[in-house]
């Protein structure tokens, strides 16, 4: 579990309460545990306050508003992706627009999407050897 240090911890808890429209909507959804996957709002990593995070997934959902679009907010998102990318996190954006236009798609695809990075996080990393391991100072 990612978690920051006690001033995020306290942003983050100040956030719930100021959540937008599109934000307040999602977490609506969020909240009944679609698929099966817990999320939690405005949760701290780092110096950061994801939006939502699953943390079986390892995936941090931002609801993006107009104000992502400008330039400097831009690199704000890219360093914070880089942050959580480096920690395992992956990140999704979702589009405020589209959270007040098709809610329920946006559920779905953010399930679909939480399937695949817990499938993938699954897979072992390598083939196990067939038969028992080599004897102590014995080669493969």
């Amino acid at each position: 579990m990612i978690y920051g240090p006690r001033d995020t911890l306290k942003r983050a808890r100040k956030l719930r309460s100021e959540m937008s429209l599109p934000e307040t909507m999602l977490w609506r959804e969020l909240r009944k545990r679609p698929g099966g996957h817990k999320f939690r709002r405005q949760h701290p990593a780092g110096v950061f306050v994801l939006d939502f995070y699953c943390a079986k997934a390892r995936l941090d959902l931002e609801v993006d508003g107009w104000v992502h679009n400008r330039p400097a907010r831009a690199e704000q998102d890219r360093n914070r992706s880089n942050f959580l990318s480096s920690q395992g996190i992956a990140t999704t954006r979702v589009p405020a627009q589209r959270v007040l236009e098709d809610l329920e798609a946006v559920v779905r695809r953010i399930v679909v999407i939480c399937d695949e990075r817990i499938e993938k996080l699954m897979v072992p990393l390598h083939h196990a050897p067939h038969g028992p391991p080599p004897r102590s100072g014995e080669d493969s």
